[in-house]
Order: structure tokens, then sequence, then C-alpha cells
């Protein structure tokens, strides 16, 4: 019996081997590795390239998951394709893409090369990817679609009326800060009825259960205004979403907590946060941003930096 699932379990492997050499490149192909010819050769298509470094340990880190993320892009018929390049082989071409560090992983469509600066993990490289890939702004054709946008996402961008200069803006804002977040655009009677817009054309953030009308004259840029938007009044951060909080002009209230052992103290300051985040928001909102994070190393090591 033991002999005969031995001859089975290597029938198998020899199957599997078999079809890896014939099938490979178009079967088991995920990642394709890329060389000088990339630059040529890239034009037509829309790719997702991991710069790497053999000797670099977070880069061998990455290459299990780079390989799910082509696997998954692969299998939900993305037409994005997905590469790796070893940057120290071609350093000529990773220098002309403003490759500066290893892993660098870069969205490239057609003149434009965005950098994915997210958590390294499958699920959000993926959701970078779909969302970058497709059109900088989308449109939201009705209630059920703006409805079904406003659950889906904790932040919504929103560009209401016609063409105007102002929506050359949102689309020139949405180009460029599309890595970080969706842009949208509606006619005025797909918003929620209780929704009342001073005038139009008019760009409008949905948060925290309300919303805030972009002003010109109040809220400077455009693209200042988005990046300092594009998060909620209220989140629990760590060390990457404080690094992307810097960028965004505002002030930054934290209640450092210990959620493995918490304390009734912890408990009140991490309510009294949130309560000012959610009842000020009005007086607070353009300037302060609140959370709450989870121990002391990483606040400690930035003190001492």
């Amino acid at each position: 019996m033991r002999m005969r699932m031995m001859r089975a379990q290597v029938k198998t492997s020899l199957i599997s081997a078999v079809l890896a050499v014939l099938l490979g490149p178009a079967v088991f192909a995920f990642v394709e590795d890329l060389d000088d010819s990339f630059k040529d050769s890239r034009v037509n298509d829309v790719w997702l390239v991991d710069f790497y470094a053999p000797w670099c340990g977070y880069c061998k880190k990455l290459e299990p998951i780079w390989h799910d993320v082509g696997a998954e892009l692969k299998s939900s018929g993305s037409p994005v394709r997905v590469g790796k390049m070893d940057a120290t082989a071609f350093s000529g071409m990773a220098s002309e893409f403003g490759v500066r560090g290893y892993p660098t992983i870069k969205l490239l469509k057609g003149d434009l090369a965005y950098n994915y600066k997210g958590p390294r993990t499958k699920d959000d490289i993926v959701e970078f990817t779909n969302r970058v890939s497709g059109p900088a702004v989308r449109a939201l054709p009705s209630k059920q679609m703006f409805s079904h946008m406003l659950k889906r996402h904790n932040v919504l961008f929103v560009y209401v009326g016609g063409d105007s200069p102002l929506r050359e803006k949102y689309n020139d804002v949405a180009s460029e800060l599309i890595v970080y977040t969706y842009f949208f655009s509606a006619a005025e009677e797909v918003l929620p009825e209780d929704v009342t817009l001073p005038e139009l054309p008019a760009v409008v953030v949905f948060k925290d259960g309300g919303y805030f009308t972009y002003d010109e004259y109040v809220d400077g840029s455009l693209s200042s205004w988005v990046n300092r938007e594009r998060f909620q009044g209220y989140l629990q951060i760590d060390g990457f979403t404080l690094y992307e909080l810097g960028e965004t002009g505002k002030l930054v209230a934290i209640a450092i907590i210990d959620e493995k052992d918490p304390t009734e103290a912890s408990g009140r300051l991490k309510d009294l946060i949130q309560r000012v985040a959610k009842e000020y928001k009005e007086h607070f909102n353009r300037d302060f941003q609140f959370g709450h994070m989870d121990g002391n190393d990483y606040i400690n090591s930035l003190i001492m930096g």
C-alpha cells in the first residue's frame, strides 16, 4: 500500500515537472524577469515592477509576496503585467526610472511612473495596482453606485458638476494623488438628499459620517487640501501611517496605549481623543489628525532620533 502511494506521488511530481517545462512560459510565468529591452518593449502595456538587489534582505522577503501578487493579478484577469528587474545588473535602466533604494515598486503607465509606498503585503499591493492602473477619475452614474462606494471607502472624493477649470484641476490632482486614494465624479442628483452644496461645480470629501466642501480661499490649493483630507478624522496609527500623516501638514494628536495590557487610564485617554475628533471635527479637522498607537517603542525611537 505504501509502495503504491509512493509511486503515485512520484508520478504526480513528474507530471507537474513536465507541465512546468512545457507550459511554464504561458501558465506559470506570473512574474517576468526584465532586462535592458524592457525600456522599448513596455510602451503599450501597464507594468508593475519590483526593482531589487540580489543581496538585499528586504528584497528576498518580498519575493514570495511578489509571486503571489503576480498570480492574483493574472487570475483576476488584470491587464497589468508584473515584472522584476535586478537593479544592480541594469543600473542605468533603474536610474532612468528613479530607483534610489531596494526594493522599489513602481507602476508604469504610459509616460507616468507611480511609486508604491504602502505596506508590503499582497492585498495592499494588488489594491494599489487595481486603483492606479484604472482611470484617474471614476464616474458614479447612480444613487445606488454612490451608496455602494460610500460603504466601501472610508474617505470618498467626488467632483460634482460639468466641465470647468475646477474639473481640470481635479483631474490633474487625481492623476497625481491616485497612489493614495480614489477619485470620483457625479451629477448633483446622484448625491444623498441631505447633501447641500453652496455652489456648483464643487469638490466634496465624504468621511466620518459627514462631508466637507473644498473652498479655494480657505483651503489653499486643491492638491494640498486632498492630501490633508485623505485620512479619516480618527485612525489607528502605526509607523507607516505616521510617516504618511507627516506629509499632510497637519498636527497629529496620538493616544499611546498598550492594547495587550489595557488599563483604565489608557482607555479614558483613547476615548477622550476619539470624542474630541468626533465632536469637534468642525473646529479641528483642517489642522489636526487624531488617533491612537499601540505601544510606545516607535514613538520613543522617533523622539530619541
